[in-house]
């Protein structure tokens, strides 16, 4: 029943819309009017006015037909990363879809909008029986999922859903996802003439120091630090008195994300005091993690589902977050689906016409079961 041709056109059609995150703008209305025409109920939250993105979040319900069945809920998220402006898609020979390698794609998760799109658009044509679906489309998850984090949960009406949004081949299916724990550290030194540096405190040196002495990299199976970006400093003939870090850590245990938070900052701290500086620490959870037991209902539909259609239906724990990471903390089980993309926030990212077809089986077969 998918339509292929279809499908491939209007996913076509998407990574066309410029919708880089925080500039979604251009984009939502389109979709807005795309799921009306489809018979949904579409609602907008406040989510533009919360985070100064671009649009607000969709939330948009499809009716029952058969009031004895689940409600469930699909979501993807409509931005991209950078550069996500005039993409030219491209179909090759090997059966992939790419950009013209001067921007990303957007198949993260425009894929996951076209095969949305298509379902709804099969289940209209053939008056397919279903339960209650909603499909939540949200702003600025590129940019540490900002929109979910805005979404107004009261509009909310699900069991247990599925996000479209995994770098992992159709089929399998992610579970659980690391806490994300974000870091800026000021290191305030003292300022004077590198001729004399003795009447200086380099900044510089004591946020090396304090780097140098911090349990970094893979610090266990479930936890890992980083840090992304250290800033400060000017010309050659001053000690620097101020530098900015930025880092972060990332855990599957609540309690290790914690420690290695706790650790970083009293470095930071203890480091700059040794040398008779001052350190100011700050830290924010990004996005909280989640783990999903495979005896739980929304991981036996998606996965009965997968073996169904004959994939393969790996299970893991995934590194990092997503809209899910958000709604699984509004009591929604959620499990992450892998969508087939590949070399994601790449200029070289890619999708094949096969992977858009099989997610589109795959959604249609977890609407059918629930």
């Amino acid at each position: 029943m998918i339509n292929q041709q279809r499908l491939i056109q209007t996913f076509l059609e998407l990574v066309q819309i410029d919708s880089e995150t925080g500039h979604e703008g251009r984009i939502q209305p389109i979709l807005k009017k795309k799921f009306e025409a489809l018979g949904l109920e579409v609602k907008e939250d406040n989510a533009k006015a919360l985070t100064n993105f671009g649009a607000n979040n969709l939330i948009c319900t499809l009716k029952a037909t058969e009031n004895n069945r689940d409600k469930i809920y699909f979501t993807a998220h409509m931005d991209t990363v950078e550069p996500g402006q005039n993409v030219k898609p491209i179909i090759k020979e090997d059966g992939y879809i790419y950009s013209d390698g001067t921007t990303v794609l957007g198949a993260d998760d425009k894929a996951g909008l076209a095969v949305i799109l298509e379902v709804l658009e099969v289940i209209r044509t053939h008056q397919l029986p279903h339960g209650q679906i909603q499909f939540v489309i949200t702003v600025g998850e590129e940019s540490g999922l900002v929109g979910a984090k805005a979404l107004d949960a009261s509009l909310l009406d699900s069991e247990y859903g599925f996000a479209l949004d995994a770098a992992v081949p159709v089929g399998d299916i992610t579970i659980g996802a690391p806490y994300q724990m974000k870091m800026h550290a000021e290191i305030h030194g003292k300022k004077a003439h590198a001729s004399t540096p003795k009447k200086g405190i380099s900044a510089i040196n004591i946020a090396a120091k304090a780097i140098s002495q911090m349990k970094l990299g893979q610090i266990d199976e479930e936890t890992t630090a980083n840090i992304g970006s250290f800033n400060g400093g000017g010309p050659t003939n001053v000690v620097t008195d101020l530098v900015h870090i930025w880092a972060e850590a990332r855990s599957h245990d609540e309690a290790k994300i914690n420690a290695q938070t706790a650790h970083m900052k009293e470095t930071f701290i203890n480091v700059a005091k040794h040398y008779h500086a001052q350190a100011q620490v700050e830290s924010e959870i990004s996005y909280p993690g989640f783990k999903i037991e495979e005896t739980e209902k929304v991981y036996q539909i998606a996965k009965e589902a997968s073996l169904a259609l004959g994939f393969e239906a790996h299970t893991s724990i995934g590194g990092g977050g997503s809209d899910g990471s958000i709604i699984n903390q509004f009591g929604i089980p959620t499990v992450i689906l892998g969508v087939g993309y590949e070399f994601i926030h790449t200029t070289e990212e890619r999708i094949s016409k096969q992977s858009l077809y099989d997610l589109a089986r795959y959604v249609m077969k977890i609407i059918e079961n629930a």
